[in-house]
C-alpha cells in the first residue's frame, strides 16, 4: 500500500514538473534565463565529469538558482490567483497549502454573459464615436506627424495631436480633442453591475436593485480577514503609522530598521521574502525595487528592446485609443496637484500599454471565456491580413480614470521603462479585475459584495440609515474601489495601501478600507456629508478595523 502511494506521488510530481517546465517556457523571462544558463554550462565552472553537482554549485554562486526559484514563485502565484476562487478551492495563504475543491457548485455563468454583453456595449460606443467624428479606428501615421511625435517623445504634453483626417498638423487640435468623450465612467459600470440579476433569485415586486447579496460568491468575514491580515490584526509595528516609532532593535527608529532589513531583502533577491517584507510597509527609497522583485518586473535587455518596439508602434500607427488616453490624462492626472508633473511620462506609459499585445492574452482569456476582440483594418489599405490588427493591440479600452492605475508608479521610478513594466505587471495581476464582470474572489463584484457584508454586519445603524434615505452605500465608495483609491488618497498613503495589496496578494484590503472610512466618518455620513480623504492615515485605520472586536 505504502509502495503504491509512493509510486503514485512520484508520478504526480513528475507530471507537475513537466507542466511547470512547459509553462515556464512561455514566460516573459524564459529566453533571457535560458541564455544565461547556456552561458554558464559552457563556462569552466561546470565540469563534464561531475556535471550535475558542478552545475548546481555554479547556478547557486552565479545567482541563477535564485532567478529560477523566483520564476517558479511567479508561476505558482499566477496559477493560484487565476484559477482559485472560493467556489472552487480554499486558499490558506501559503504557496502550497491548497485544500480539496469545495463540493458546492454554483452556476455563475450569468456573470460571464454580463461581461460579454458589457464588452459589446463598449465596442458599440467606440464605433459610434468613430462614426460621429468621422475618424478611423486605426491608420498609418503620416510621416510629418511621426517625425514630430518622435522629436517630442520625452515632452508629449507639447505635442500637437492634430486631426485624424489631415496629414498636416492641425493647429485647432485642442478643439478636435474636446470632441472626444470617455466611453464610460465608474458610474456607468456600477449601473451595469446593479443590473445583473441571479436567475434563481426571486425579486419582490417593485423592489429596487439594492445590493449584491443575491450573487452567490463566497467572501470573507471580518474574522477571516483578521487571519489573513495577521500583522495588521495583531497591532505589529508597521510603517505608515509613525516613522519615528521606537525600534525593537538597535536602531534610531522603525524606519531606519526597515531600511536596513529591506536592503538585506533586496540583496537576497528572493521574491517570496520581499513579498513577506511588504506586509509591514516599504521604506520610500526601496519601494520601487521591492515591488519589481515581487512582481518579477525587473528590466532585462530583452525588456528594453520590447519597450522600444512598443514606442515604434506608437510612432507608426495612429489609433483612436490614443485620443481617449490623452483625454483621460488631461481630465485626471493633469488636474491633480499630486500628479500633474508626471503628465509626459504618463502619456508614454499609457500609449505604449495600448500597443502591448502581451497584455491581450491574459486579460481576454480570464475575463470572459470567449470575450470579444475588435479587428481593425488600417485606413486606406486593402482588407488583407497584413493590414488588419487586433484593436487595440492590448485588448484594453480605457475608461474615465483609467490613467489613475498608473499614476502612483511615477513616484517609484525615474526610468520610464522600469515604471512601465511594473505598472503592467500590477495591472495584469490586479487592476484589470476592477473593471471586469466575473465571479473571481478578487473581482469587482466580489469586492462590492464584501464591502456590503462588512458594512451590514459591523455598522448596522449606518446601513439602515442609508436604506432609509434611499442611498446605496456602494455608490459612495465605488469609485474608490474601482480605482484602488488612486486619486482619492494622498500618494504616500496610497503607496502604503498598495504595499499591503502586494504583500498579502489580495485586493480585499480595498473594501475593508472603504468600510473603515465610512465607519470613521459615519457622523458626517449621517448628515449626508463625506469630506475628502486627504487627512486620513491608511494603516492606523486598518489596524483599528481589524483589532476591534
Amino acid at each position: 500500500m505504502a509502495e503504491n502511494t509512493g509510486k503514485s506521488r512520484k508520478i504526480s510530481l513528475q507530471k507537475s514538473a513537466e507542466r511547470l517546465t512547459e509553462e515556464i517556457q512561455s514566460m516573459a523571462n524564459y529566453k533571457n534565463l535560458y541564455t544565461e544558463i547556456q552561458k554558464l554550462v559552457a563556462s569552466t565552472a561546470v565540469k563534464r565529469e561531475d556535471f550535475k553537482n558542478t552545475l548546481l554549485e555554479a547556478l547557486k554562486s552565479n545567482g541563477l538558482e535564485t532567478e529560477i526559484r523566483n520564476t517558479v514563485f511567479h508561476w505558482v502565484r499566477s496559477q493560484i490567483f487565476v484559477t482559485l476562487s472560493f467556489n472552487q478551492m480554499r486558499f490558506k495563504g501559503s504557496l502550497s497549502a491548497v485544500s480539496e475543491a469545495s463540493t458546492e457548485e454554483v452556476d455563475l455563468t450569468y456573470l460571464k454573459k454580463a461581461q460579454i454583453q458589457w464588452e459589446r456595449r463598449i465596442q458599440k460606443s467606440l464605433n459610434s464615436t468613430c462614426n460621429e467624428l468621422n475618424v478611423p479606428l486605426a491608420r498609418i501615421r503620416p510621416n510629418a506627424d511621426r517625425e514630430e511625435l518622435a522629436e517630442k517623445w520625452n515632452e508629449l504634453s507639447t505635442y500637437d495631436i492634430g486631426d485624424l483626417n489631415n496629414d498636416s498638423l492641425n493647429k485647432n487640435s485642442t478643439k478636435n480633442l474636446s470632441q472626444y468623450r470617455p466611453l464610460y465612467a465608474p458610474k456607468d459600470f456600477l449601473d451595469v453591475l446593479f443590473s445583473i440579476r441571479n436567475p434563481s433569485f426571486k425579486k419582490q415586486p417593485n423592489e429596487l436593485n439594492w445590493e449584491f447579496g443575491h450573487i452567490q460568491i463566497r467572501v470573507k468575514t471580518l474574522t477571516q480577514l483578521r487571519h489573513l491580515y495577521v500583522e495588521l490584526a495583531k497591532g505589529m509595528s508597521l510603517l505608515g503609522v509613525n516613522p519615528d516609532m521606537p525600534s525593537s532593535e538597535n536602531f534610531t527608529n522603525l524606519e531606519e530598521e526597515r531600511i536596513y532589513i529591506g536592503e538585506k531583502v533586496l540583496k537576497s533577491n528572493h521574491a517570496p521574502i520581499a513579498q513577506e517584507f511588504l506586509k509591514r510597509g516599504a521604506p520610500r527609497a526601496l519601494r520601487g525595487r521591492l515591488w519589481s522583485l515581487v512582481l518579477g518586473s525587473t528590466v532585462k535587455q530583452n525588456d528594453l528592446e520590447y519597450y522600444e518596439e512598443l514606442k515604434n508602434m506608437v510612432l507608426q500607427y495612429d489609433i483612436v485609443i490614443d485620443k481617449l488616453i490623452i483625454k483621460d490624462v488631461q481630465l485626471t492626472a493633469r488636474n491633480d496637484d499630486q500628479y500633474f508633473v508626471f503628465e509626459d511620462v504618463l502619456y508614454k506609459t499609457m500609449l505604449c500599454f495600448s500597443r502591448d499585445s502581451e497584455v491581450l492574452a491574459p486579460v481576454t482569456t480570464d475575463r470572459s471565456a470567449g470575450g470579444q476582440v475588435i479587428h481593425a483594418v488600417l485606413q486606406g489599405k486593402p482588407a488583407t491580413l497584413e493590414n488588419t490588427l487586433v484593436f487595440p493591440p492590448s485588448g484594453v479600452i480605457p475608461f474615465h480614470g483609467f490613467t489613475m492605475y498608473a499614476t502612483p508608479f511615477c513616484y517609484l521610478y525615474d526610468d520610464p521603462c522600469a515604471m512601465y513594466y511594473t505598472f503592467r505587471a500590477f495591472y495584469l495581476r490586479y487592476w484589470f479585475r476592477l473593471h471586469t464582470v466575473s465571479s473571481h474572489e478578487q473581482g469587482i463584484v466580489a469586492l462590492c459584495l464584501l464591502f456590503e457584508r462588512l458594512l451590514q454586519c459591523h455598522e448596522p445603524l449606518l446601513w439602515i440609515h442609508c436604506r432609509n434615505i434611499h442611498i446605496q452605500p456602494v455608490k459612495i465608495v465605488f469609485k474608490w474601489i474601482m480605482r484602488g483609491f488612486s486619486g482619492h488618497l494622498p500618494p504616500e498613503q496610497l503607496l502604503y495601501l498598495w504595499d499591503l495589496i502586494l504583500g498579502y496578494d489580495s485586493l480585499e484590503i480595498i473594501p475593508l478600507l472603504a468600510v473603515t472610512i465610512l465607519s470613521f466618518r459615519k457622523e458626517n455620513l449621517m448628515q449626508a456629508v463625506l469630506a475628502d480623504l486627504s487627512s486620513l492615515k491608511v494603516v492606523p485605520l486598518l489596524q483599528l478595523a481589524l483589532l476591534r472586536e
